[in-house]
């Protein structure tokens, strides 16, 4: 799905790609995007490292806010915010643990704006008491990934990087702007809470009835091509997201005409991610269809304000737990 320029609120958008990645860039004013000089090489660098870690940080963010759509989100933010501090980038310093930190800082803006941080103390923390437990340690099963959830953030950063993406102790302190000691602390913390937790399982984010019908309704229409009837569900003024595409209001952009030019056969169902209710994106292969992809509708009230599509991020919806398909008649 290739969008066409559109000018957004925020400004022009512009794209920066290359053979392994495609990062979404929105500026404020004119994008030079063929940097000369020693810029230049720093950006290649900049694409070629994104490009390989592109999945680990989608994993890390997604595992930091409980949603592999989230978390994608979080992840173009923060290359969004590395790009736009390229030019200031030390070229003796290693790439990867920046982009990292400016993500694992880019998911504590996220928790603290959706005041998960309160949430997630109460439920976890309990007491720092606890009786001695075997704790999981290294190798953190992919599984228990997901309890993490259940921890306070800070303890919750230190054990996916240290058990989950083996950085070391020092590594994860500059990462997480703390010290050695104050890793060992969270770590021991983390993974007691961890161990103390056998097969307790996080909360899915429910939606509600309407919310619910509205999905229902939207993949509906979009499968009959109903595109008015599609448009009565979704506000004026909606924006569109196509990772690593586009980003701009919905009434000025080719969303739905791309979908009709698909070369395969597809269909949309309603499904569960991680039990949480998405839109799924299925395709045909031979006598069976597959789950390729998520969309992710926000609603406000009872018309969606935001479609967030990610056909052209691969690695958001293996990264789950849990893919369910309620709807796939």
């Amino acid at each position: 799905m290739v969008m066409g320029r559109t000018s957004g609120l925020t400004g022009r958008l512009a794209r920066i790609s290359n053979a392994v990645c495609r990062v979404l860039i929105s500026m404020d004013g004119p994008a030079d995007l063929n940097p000369p000089g020693r810029f230049e090489a720093r950006y290649l660098a900049f694409l070629e490292t994104i490009g390989n870690l592109r999945p680990s940080l989608h994993r890390y963010c997604s595992r930091m806010t409980g949603s592999v759509s989230d978390g994608e989100d979080v992840v173009q933010d923060a290359l969004f915010q590395a790009y736009r501090k390229l030019e200031a980038f030390d070229d003796q310093r290693p790439l990867a643990p920046w982009l990292f930190r400016i993500a694992h800082n880019r998911c504590i803006d996220f928790l603290r704006r959706r005041e998960v941080r309160e949430k997630t103390e109460v439920e976890a923390a309990g007491s720092d008491s606890l009786a001695p437990v075997d704790p999981p340690g290294p190798a953190l099963g992919r599984a228990v990934e997901h309890l993490v959830l259940l921890l306070p953030p800070m303890e919750r950063a230190c054990v996916l990087l240290k058990d989950v993406f083996d950085y070391s102790l020092e590594e994860v302190a500059e990462l997480v702007d703390s010290t050695v000691g104050g890793v060992k602390g969270a770590l021991h913390r983390g993974r007691s809470k961890l161990a103390s937790l056998p097969g307790r399982k996080t909360s899915p984010r429910a939606k509600s009835a309407a919310d619910e019908r509205i999905l229902h309704l939207y993949v509906d229409r979009f499968n009959r091509r109903d595109w008015d009837g599609v448009r009565e569900l979704i506000a004026a003024d909606a924006r569109v997201q196509v990772a690593d595409r586009f980003a701009g209001p919905l009434a000025t952009a080719p969303y739905f005409s791309n979908y009709e030019q698909f070369p395969f056969q597809w269909r949309l169902a309603v499904g569960e991610v991680d039990g949480e209710p998405q839109v799924i994106l299925l395709r045909r292969a031979g006598d069976r269809w597959t789950a390729h992809s998520l969309v992710h509708l926000d609603i406000t009230g009872d018309l969606i304000t935001r479609i967030a599509d990610y056909f052209h991020a691969p690695w958001v919806l293996p990264s789950a737990t849990s893919v369910v398909v309620v709807e796939a008649s």
